[in-house]
């Protein structure tokens, strides 16, 4: 077994290549380094359940027709009060923004190492920031994952944005703006409260490159959002997965989030669910190591 000298000295070999996990791929590693492999107690595979399916709710007409304004605030309150997470269809962002934004981070993945270190930073001061797992130097073991970081208000979008992002990065995000404050504006109906929360907001688009050993390594370990509200994107690939309790008196299991076309995914976060006072549940979550996914995060 690795001492904890060695463990460090390997983390902070592979953060001084400033090349995160996709530099690992581009040298051609053929097995999953001892720093980023996850004990199988952690891989514990999803259940096939047929009894629950993670809520879809469909927005059309939500600003048209306001007969239906009841209706979705049951739906959502509902989402929130019991499962943490639901998928949006028909929230009026065009199809050609999402797939644009998703090719945008892909490509700044693909970029040579070169292009991408100049970006890789820790400073949590810093605006925009790339670099593989913001925890890399405290979680037990690494996630197989990269991450671009953008604060995008209430500063304003940062002027050093990768050129790969920057031509649909503020269109973007005003969209997901605009969706944003129409989920709170159901939440604030249902929960009875105003919820004035689109001051803050980050846009992380977190890359999982395909991995050599996908039975030993994670995309992203289990855990809750810190943030508000999350709005997340995923590309087809999925490998999102809820910890979620069937019943009450049953051991919770993990369950797919399929990948909904045209759908944005919205999972509550800690300050919500305080702010609700735990009316509304923030959930435990994690992905697999397989896709490419973009949330904007309300703070």
């Amino acid at each position: 077994m690795a001492s904890a000298c060695d463990r460090l000295r390997d983390l902070t070999a592979f953060d001084d290549t400033k090349a995160g996990v996709k530099g690992l791929i581009d040298a051609g590693i053929t097995t999953v380094p001892a720093i980023l492999r996850h004990p199988p107690d952690t891989l514990a595979r999803a259940q096939d359940e047929d009894r629950f399916a993670i809520p879809v709710i469909d927005l059309a007409g939500v600003t048209t027709a306001p007969s239906r304004q009841d209706e979705l605030v049951a739906e959502v309150k509902a989402a929130a009060e019991t499962v943490g997470f639901f998928q949006v269809v028909n929230h009026g962002v065009p199809g050609s923004v999402m797939s644009e934004m998703l090719a945008a981070l892909r490509s700044f993945n693909k970029e040579p190492a070169e292009a991408r270190r100049p970006y890789y930073s820790r400073d949590r001061r810093s605006c925009v920031r790339y670099h593989s797992n913001f925890n890399l130097f405290r979680s037990p073991a690494a996630n197989w994952r990269d991450t671009l970081y953008l604060d995008m208000a209430p500063t304003g979008p940062p002027e050093e944005i990768p050129p790969a992002c920057r031509g649909i990065v503020v269109e973007f995000t005003r969209e997901v703006q605009r969706l944003g404050g129409m989920l709170f504006e159901l939440l604030s109906e249902a929960l009875g409260l105003h919820l004035g929360c689109l001051e803050g907001l980050s846009v992380v688009g977190h890359y999982y490159p395909a991995s050599p050993q996908p039975h030993l390594s994670m995309g992203t370990s289990r855990h809750t959002d810190s943030s508000f509200l999350k709005v997340l994107l995923q590309d087809t690939v999925g490998g999102l997965q809820v910890l979620h309790w069937l019943r009450l008196d049953e051991q919770p299991v993990w369950v797919d989030v399929p990948a909904e076309p045209d759908a944005f995914i919205v999972n509550i976060g800690d300050f919500l669910q305080l702010l609700s006072n735990v009316r509304f549940r923030s959930v435990e979550y994690r992905v697999l190591s397989k896709s490419v996914c973009c949330a904007q995060s309300f703070k």
